[in-house]
């Protein structure tokens, strides 16, 4: 293996390996280029067979360890394509006893240029649609469920973290729960583009050097071993830009700015006990030690590792920015990097989706009592209260309020009853649109 011996000596060597998904979708694309050069009389029979038997022990992930060279690597990803071809014309050889050349019949058809930028595509929409997808679902699903289970459980609303009028948990849920449906709907939507693949176009997006059908039937094999629906892409499109795959990483970024912001909320809720919020419980945060020093504390562990999960796909994305504007004319030049980025934003997501949906929301104990008294002691229900119970009483009880009396026990020692208090008072109608105070008069 000439080259992938001699590569690293003028690559980076940072140790930084490929995905699994990546490596997978090279192997089946060799598999699926044997196959169609055969079928189309350009490859020797015995030879496309140890090819494609070869290319599915890489789809397998048996000689994992030989694919060795750095993502930091030329920019068209010669290295990778380079290194699986000599470990596939090794292992094809030893199979059928007949030489095989890594470039003659493994390569044949193909560039660099148009392989690697269609493993990094096949790679990320098949990344996305095992692992993202359903992880999305999931969190999808438990916040509806959740918020439906919390609809009435009413809390103090805050804005510029200052008191605010009341809303329900079940109200404050519903907001992620939309807005992860439309980050669910954006990345269904860029997939599509994603998976229009360039194979075919070799060098420069002409095709020169392979059959004028191989694009087509190429990717109809790739389809039809995946079933994700991949189609033919404007070969000199697929070779040059990786904007596609940079609105991918686009709506990662998005879905983790929503991650980041549900578990700040969530952070702030558990905050305490007793000189925080205090406003849920997360039993499973009990299970490990929150501090080294401090016994018993309790930390949202989960919740902090999402939000580092978080920082890093958006950091992830602006490195992407980056990659997907180097090159000039017919080839992109950041191909190994934003495939290797794209690969891993998936992967972090979805292990963080998965983790906050299970130990995080799914595990999350509103304290209904401590909700319900910051709601009653929000300085902003005076304003919803006044016309009830007019200018100069609602002035009275903002002086209680001040000294850390809720609205209840204010009310009370202004000499309403329980059941007036109980009319005036009813949070339920505030948490709804529509004009209590008028229908009070």
């Amino acid at each position: 293996m000439k080259y992938t011996e001699t590569a690293p000596k003028l690559f980076m060597n940072t140790g930084t390996r490929f995905p699994r998904k990546i490596i997978w979708a090279m192997g089946l694309i060799k598999y699926a280029c044997a196959k169609v050069n055969a079928d189309l009389s350009l490859l020797d029979k015995d030879i496309a067979k140890g090819i494609m038997q070869a290319s599915r022990e890489v789809m397998e992930g048996k000689h994992d360890d030989k694919i060795i060279l750095d993502v930091f690597q030329t920019g068209s990803g010669t290295g990778l394509n380079m290194n699986i071809n000599e470990v596939i014309a090794e292992r094809a050889t030893e199979l059928i006893g007949k030489k095989v050349h890594p470039n003659d019949h493994v390569n044949l058809g193909q560039s660099s240029n148009d392989t690697v930028p269609t493993a990094i595509r096949i790679a990320s929409v098949s990344a996305v649609e095992d692992q993202l997808v359903p992880a999305l679902s999931k969190l999808i699903s438990i916040l509806n469920k959740k918020s439906e289970e919390y609809k009435d459980v009413v809390k103090a609303g805050r804005t510029h973290l200052r008191d605010a009028l009341p809303v329900t948990l079940g109200q404050e849920l519903s907001a992620y729960s939309d807005a992860f449906s439309h980050d669910l709907v954006s990345l269904r939507e860029i997939l599509e583009y994603v998976k229009e693949l360039p194979i075919g176009g070799t060098a420069v997006g002409t095709g020169l050097n392979a059959h004028p059908e191989f694009q087509t039937r190429v990717v109809q094999e790739i389809d039809n071993e995946t079933g994700l629906g991949f189609k033919p892409a404007n070969k000199f499109r697929g070779l040059r830009l990786l904007t596609d795959l940079l609105t991918l990483s686009g709506v990662l970024r998005t879905i983790a700015v929503d991650l980041y912001r549900l578990g700040q909320d969530i952070r702030l809720m558990f905050s305490g006990p007793m000189t925080g919020l205090n406003e849920i419980d997360l039993p499973t945060q009990e299970e490990i030690a929150g501090s080294s020093i401090m016994p018993g504390k309790t930390n949202p562990v989960t919740v902090e590792a999402a939000l580092l999960v978080s920082a890093q796909v958006v950091g992830l994305d602006h490195a992407n920015q980056f990659a997907s504007m180097l090159g000039e004319f017919e080839l992109a030049m950041g191909v190994p990097l934003i495939g290797y980025n794209v690969v891993t934003q998936v992967n972090l997501l979805s292990e963080a989706l998965n983790k906050f949906s299970e130990l995080v929301i799914g595990g999350m104990v509103p304290n209904i009592e401590k909700m319900k008294r910051y709601a009653e002691s929000s300085p902003s229900l005076i304003t919803v209260i006044s016309p009830v119970i007019g200018y100069d009483k609602a002035s009275e009880i903002g002086k209680r309020l001040n000294k850390g009396m809720s609205i209840r026990e204010a009310l009370k020692e202004l000499g309403f009853k329980d059941e007036e208090i109980d009319r005036i008072l009813d949070l339920q109608k505030l948490v709804k649109p529509g004009f209590p105070a008028k229908n009070e008069k």
